[in-house]
């Protein structure tokens, strides 16, 4: 076996030895021993990466621009940050998501991958940064605070565009049930009794349209994340960047990107705020709640066979007990719950850690970033697992659902606009107390006629606003 070369760099606190075969260097090294605290490490999480390339690779442009590097080195950055938007080299991204440093951690390793990369594409080894240096050349007019916080922006532009089509799928199935389920007459229920009737259509009709409000509160979050701090440096003063390379630096963003990046009114405000990332989180907060909720329908409405509801059935996953006969578990909207609850947890988590920001900056943003990626994935998967393991797959029990509100002392709302609540009442209360159903009551009782009384109980008459003329 080939013994494993190193080469020898040094920083502030001395001297180690790094594997040849890393593009990262010294500070990453320390990262590595530093903080093994989540165990999901930079690498796992592509779109910081590229969030993080996007970063570096405006920084370079405008620092070309305001001649603060030679365009050969800025050329060969452009290049490195490229390989990297392109998804190469995502393994020399070892740290973990949570670090302390506020993130110097992962803009140093950035800075290190870049800076070797590009000294390779300039002819020379890794590690000679005499030629381009992590820290003065490829983080030239740069500090972690403007440019992590920046990458973590960019990275959540692109987490926000990958997980709009996993929401759209969604309200696009419970679209298709809606229209499936149309004809379907079931019992609406308040307060878990029984209300008035409707079908099992608006049912789903009603989850499609809780879930498409929430697609323009996301993106409206996700327009924040275009706002960015670069030229910052520090604390917001700009020190150590020449005058112009902010702007260049957001021209540049603009053009890598596509997107309407601007800068912050207010550096130094901008530098310790996180506000976007909190509005984002709350966001993802709102849609779980919604999708809870969903799924906690799903299950009341699924409940049973015998004993439940059982208006509709959910495709079988896998047996439900170890002890228990013939018990199927509704395991789908289950999990989905679960995912909800870490999503909304996960809010506090950012809310927790916003709040200390501190002075001119917030260090807590590494548990902040890694949160909100933490939330979204568990929504993508969650959300694609719901569709094609249960929602595609309901089943109305149409008998069953006929059979509850033909038995349901609920109808008797239907009458109240002709008999009044007074008489209506008195029919409700002679059916609940003698097990006697509404429609024979009425009839008994002559306060209608057969024919006025199935006119007014057709189900087209029972789920909307209508007129009778009896």
């Amino acid at each position: 076996m080939e013994k494993q070369q190193f080469r020898t760099e040094s920083d502030l606190l001395g001297s180690r030895e790094v594997p040849n075969d890393a593009l990262y260097g010294i500070q990453t090294e320390r990262a590595i021993e530093n903080f093994y605290i989540s165990g999901q490490l930079m690498s796992s999480y592509p779109n910081f990466i590229k969030g993080m390339a996007i970063t570096k690779k405006a920084a370079a442009m405008a620092n070309v621009e305001v001649g603060m590097i030679t365009r050969e080195q800025g050329d060969a950055i452009i290049w490195a940050c490229d390989q990297l938007l392109a998804g190469r080299y995502h393994n020399h991204f070892p740290i973990d998501m949570i670090q302390g440093g506020a993130g110097t951690s992962t803009n140093m390793c950035a800075n290190e991958v870049i800076a070797n990369l590009a000294l390779e594409r300039m002819g020379h080894k890794r590690g000679e940064y005499q030629y381009c240096s992590p820290n003065d050349v490829v983080n030239a007019s740069q500090s972690t605070n403007d440019a992590y916080p920046c990458a973590i922006h960019m990275a959540m532009c692109l987490e926000h565009l990958e997980f709009y089509p996993y929401l759209e799928r969604m309200i696009d199935s419970l679209d298709a049930k809606s229209k499936e389920f149309a004809h379907v007459i079931k019992m609406g229920r308040t307060q878990l009794q029984d209300a008035v009737p409707m079908t099992l259509g608006q049912t789903f009709g009603g989850f499609a349209a809780s879930l498409r409000g929430e697609v323009t509160n996301l993106r409206t979050a996700a327009d924040e994340f275009l706002t960015v701090n670069m030229g910052a440096t520090a604390i917001g003063t700009g020190i150590c960047s020449k005058p112009g390379y902010s702007k260049a630096c957001i021209e540049a963003l603009r053009s890598i990107t596509g997107w309407e990046i601007q800068l912050a009114d207010n550096l130094i405000e901008a530098t310790s705020a996180t506000s976007c990332m909190i509005q984002y989180s709350s966001a993802m907060k709102r849609l779980a709640i919604k999708i809870n909720k969903m799924c906690n329908d799903l299950r009341l409405l699924s409940s049973g066979p015998r004993c439940g509801l059982n208006e509709i059935h959910l495709p079988e996953r896998q047996p439900g007990s170890s002890i228990m006969p013939g018990k199927v578990n509704p395991v789908i909207p289950e999990v989905m719950n679960q995912v909800c609850y870490k999503v909304i947890g996960n809010d506090i988590t950012i809310s927790l850690a916003s709040d200390n920001g501190q002075l001119e900056l917030n260090v807590m943003e590494p548990v902040i970033a890694y949160t909100l990626f933490e939330s979204i994935h568990l929504l993508e998967r969650g959300l694609d697992t719901l569709r094609n393991f249960c929602i595609d797959g309901i089943r109305a029990n149409e008998e069953r659902c006929r059979q509850l509100v033909e038995h349901s002392i609920g109808i008797v709302t239907m009458l109240n606009p002709i008999i009044g609540y007074k008489q209506s009442t008195k029919i409700a209360k002679e059916a609940s107390e003698t097990g006697r159903g509404v429609y024979e009551l009425v009839l008994e009782h002559g306060l209608l006629t057969k024919a006025q009384l199935d006119e007014i109980l057709k189900p087209e008459n029972m789920i909307k606003p209508i007129a009778y003329n009896l």
